[in-house]
């Protein structure tokens, strides 16, 4: 029989402001990594805890980090004002996640309670003001928070009593290993620290040695990913390199994956060629180029793709190429059916892939052999009508035509930079310049290729689908040409997408 003392969070001993914020949530019960974490957070152990994208780990850090602050403010004698816990992300992206929640969690105490997030570069003088008033939680990058102690405008010392670093298995391999080092000699002799991370690899080790204090490691028996009633993962063999493009091509134009898709390559060369290959049929597409501020890329939180992006109502995740590691399958795959929604894994696989494909059906199935990517059924002779198409469009996209449309997204950063503000407005000439350069034409889009004929549609989906047909036009109004001109690549948040994936066809 189950302990009553884990059913919910008001066995918890919580504070009841935060028990209101639970409850304006909608969270009526803790999740694994919740239920096992807070407890042992509020005793005051250190802890290593592996807990999969989604599954709660932010609560269940923040929650006893609020719960001490709030305790050591209501029963202790009065203190000084102090920073007395850090959160430490490898992204801007996932610090402002980060501060979200944890203010969330804070709604009902935000006066006793100030978060500051120094994440942005770019608001170095704004964050030296908000610090010098002491907020009692900074979130930041090891590298934004090294500089301000560094400046001196953070001091932690003297006050700090919790240390948490959140995604722990990706600081190092983000390249914050020297920051990291350098700031824990900033930090005091005893205090109190969590690591949170999706995997145990040997970064996290090493982080564990720099760390914690004898902590209590969490290996949670859970799946890394949700179970097969909440998230379908297939799995298609190619032939060739062709043979992906016609089968996405067919996905995409033929409805058959349905609602906002991510779609995984493993080079940015490669991003480009599907984004100008996929906009030769009419199909919107960005490209999340992590060589570009996140302005330039889609507009929302969470950037390092296969994790640190976390979009919302993403109904899809194809991984055009294969995942260089399993882990990275895991990182990429936790995209969609995040929290109760429903979503669909479609990963492409070569002939030559199928022994790297076993390596993560290994780690998914955690060695019992359990096939858990299932064969997608898909009969490729039914396209076998578009593969002209396909080959039209793939000739379109030429290695000039990719280098012009990365060019093309530079030039638009330079014009839009408020970093270069201040020098195009000393020199007009150079932003006349660069503003009628001669424009870039990344590929020569072809208006046919955008309309599917039914002789083309294959004979099981004809009467269902009518790819070619054009929808009513809506009732002319202002707001009807503003909502057809909103592109929801923008921001994923445009319209949520009610119908969930389509399962495989027959």
């Amino acid at each position: 029989m189950e302990d009553p003392e884990t059913l919910g969070f008001e066995h918890m001993g919580l504070d009841h402001r935060l028990l209101q914020a639970v409850t304006d949530l909608g969270w009526s019960r803790p999740t694994l990594i919740q239920e096992k974490a807070i407890p042992l957070a509020l005793e005051g152990k250190d802890l290593l805890a592996r807990a999969r994208t989604g599954s709660g780990k932010t609560a269940a850090y923040a929650i006893p980090m609020l719960q001490q602050l709030l305790h050591k403010k209501a029963t202790g004698p009065a203190v000084e004002q102090a920073v007395r816990a850090l959160v430490l992300v490898p992204t801007k992206e996932l610090a402002r996640q980060a501060q979200s929640m944890i203010q969330q969690l804070a709604a009902y105490c935000a006066r006793d309670i100030r978060v500051a997030n120094v994440s942005a570069a770019e608001d170095s003088a704004s964050q030296r003001a908000v610090l010098m008033e002491k907020p009692d939680v900074v979130v930041g990058t090891p590298s934004r928070i090294l500089n301000h102690l560094q400046q001196d405008n953070l001091k932690l010392q003297d006050s700090l009593e919790l240390l948490v670093v959140d995604e722990a298995d990706l600081l190092f391999s983000f390249g914050f290993e020297e920051e990291l080092k350098s700031l824990l000699c900033h930090l005091p002799r005893i205090y109190q620290a969590f690591l949170m991370s999706a995997t145990f690899n040997e970064d996290v080790q090493a982080l564990k040695e720099l760390v914690l204090h004898n902590p209590v490691t969490l290996k949670l028996q859970e799946s890394q990913l949700p179970g097969p009633d909440q998230l379908q993962q297939f799995q298609v063999v190619c032939e060739t390199e062709e043979d992906k493009f016609l089968l996405l091509y067919a996905l995409l134009k033929l409805s058959l994956i349905r609602g906002k898709s991510l779609l995984f390559v493993n080079t940015m060369e490669r991003s480009y060629r599907l984004r100008l290959f996929l906009e030769q049929f009419s199909i919107p597409a960005c490209v999340l180029n992590g060589e570009l501020p996140l302005r330039s890329r889609a507009a929302d939180p969470e950037a390092g793709v296969a994790r640190g992006i976390d979009f919302h109502h993403v109904c899809a995740v194809l991984n055009f190429d294969l995942p260089p590691t399993p882990e990275a399958y895991v990182h990429r795959a936790g995209r969609t059916a995040r929290a109760n929604n429903p979503g669909i894994v479609l990963t492409f696989v070569l002939p030559t892939e199928q022994s790297h494909l076993g390596k993560i059906e290994e780690l998914l199935s955690g060695g019992s052999g359990a096939p858990i990517l299932l064969p997608y059924q898909f009969r490729m002779e039914e396209i076998e009508g578009f593969r002209y198409r396909c080959r039209d469009a793939m000739r379109s996209v030429t290695k000039q035509a990719i280098r012009e449309a990365r060019l093309k997204e530079i030039k638009e950063e330079l014009l839009h930079s408020e970093k270069l503000k201040t020098y195009f407005e000393d020199n007009p000439r150079d932003l006349q310049l660069l503003r009628h350069d001669l424009p870039l034409h990344p590929a020569v889009v072809k208006p046919h290729l955008g309309h599917v004929p039914d002789y083309l549609v294959p004979p099981a989906l004809r009467g269902l689908l009518h790819p070619h047909k054009k929808r009513k036009k809506p009732p002319s109004s202002k707001k009807a040409k503003k909502a057809k001109t909103q592109n929801p690549l923008r921001s994923f948040r445009h319209r949520e997408e009610k119908r969930g994936p389509t399962a495989a066809p027959s």
